[in-house]
């Protein structure tokens, strides 16, 4: 039998050619095929975290002259919170 990548005569029951190491039949298995990875999303650390400042802002908000402006930091702190839990959700599909 020849070897039908580079013609080297080898033996009949040869598996693989001597020279140049190509394989006489197809495989019998075909290999896995290797799924693309998805981005990793938000950890859920930075989800929670501002939701822990919104708390923490709202509590001091109660004991503070300045009430108004915590509350609205409050406010976009649990917005941004939200928006990073719901990302991270929806990646999870």
């Amino acid at each position: 039998m020849q070897c039908r990548n580079c013609g080297t005569e080898i033996a009949d029951k040869a598996i693989v050619c001597y020279r140049c190491g190509t394989a006489t039949t197809e495989p019998v298995r075909s290999p896995v095929p290797i799924q693309a990875r998805r981005r990793p999303g938000p950890p859920l650390a930075a989800a929670v975290a501002p939701l822990l400042l919104a708390l923490v802002l709202l509590v001091l908000a109660h004991s503070s002259s300045h009430a108004e402006a915590l509350t609205i930091g409050a406010e976009a702190s649990g917005a941004g919170g939200v928006l990073l839990l719901v990302t991270r959700l929806l990646r999870r599909r």
